[in-house]
């Protein structure tokens, strides 16, 4: 994509702040745009707008409904939303209080879903709505039963909005990569080798045999999907769940 496709175009990420979130930012400015990132946390978001002059930082939750109307109603029309903000954790389903199940249905669930609405209710002529799912969105893993069903969750959310709107000139998608090389993945790794000894080596090496191609993905390769989705030419692709895993789904 040249530098002038999004020229005048403004943007939402959530989860702006790190991980492909931040990739993205970072290309969407790169090609015009006017780029609004969020997170919970002022000091990641500041560090991916140093990186551009046409990313601007707002420290908001996403699970919580009125910051949501408030970022949206200051910012007004919007070209392009990306809902990304997302948590994982893992354990057993039956040492899963509910606590932990509904704190992860909030951020990748009920955030997509705000984040979506709110999207929507702003959103100019042929405008584009995104959320970053996951495979996991697509299929089961062992040991993150309440991530998966909040993936698949939104997946679902997704194509029952791309056929709600279908007559309107705009396209609601998910991206749904395999396992990704970001903070978020450095952090499970970090988890396993804390319970089970495996060395970080070990522990990577299980999320990589995941993929055919025996790699993690990477931050770029989901970026330069979102960038094709909200570029020209994409509006016949709607209600779609776009693996990007190198064949695992």
């Amino acid at each position: 994509m040249n530098a002038s496709e999004m020229q005048g175009k403004r943007v939402v990420i959530t989860g702006g702040g790190s991980g492909i979130g931040a990739d993205m930012a970072l290309a969407f400015a790169r090609a015009g745009a006017e780029v609004v990132i969020t997170g919970r946390r002022d000091a990641p978001l500041a560090a991916t707008a140093a990186h551009h002059p046409s990313i601007h930082p707002a420290v908001v939750d996403v699970t919580d409904e009125a910051a949501m109307v408030a970022l949206f109603e200051g910012l007004g029309e919007v070209d392009i939303v990306i809902a990304n903000a997302g948590a994982a954790e893992s354990g057993p389903l039956a040492r899963t209080d509910l606590e932990q199940w509904q704190r992860l249905l909030d951020v990748n669930l009920t955030g997509v879903f705000l984040t979506l609405r709110e999207g929507l209710r702003h959103l100019r002529d042929g405008g584009r709505l995104l959320a970053v799912a996951s495979t996991a969105g697509l299929k089961g893993y062992a040991y993150v039963a309440p991530y998966c069903a909040a993936k698949h969750g939104v997946v679902g959310l997704v194509r029952a909005l791309a056929q709600e709107t279908a007559g309107r000139d705009l396209t609601v998608n998910a991206l749904c990569p395999g396992f990704t090389d970001t903070p978020l993945l450095a952090a499970s790794v970090e988890t396993i080798v804390a319970r089970t000894g495996q060395s970080a080596e070990q522990a990577r090496a299980h999320f990589q045999s995941t993929n055919p191609a025996g790699r993690l993905i990477q931050p770029a390769e989901v970026t330069a999907t979102a960038l094709w989705l909200c570029g020209p030419h994409s509006g016949a692709i709607n209600g779609q769940a776009i693996s990007i895993s190198g064949g695992e789904t």
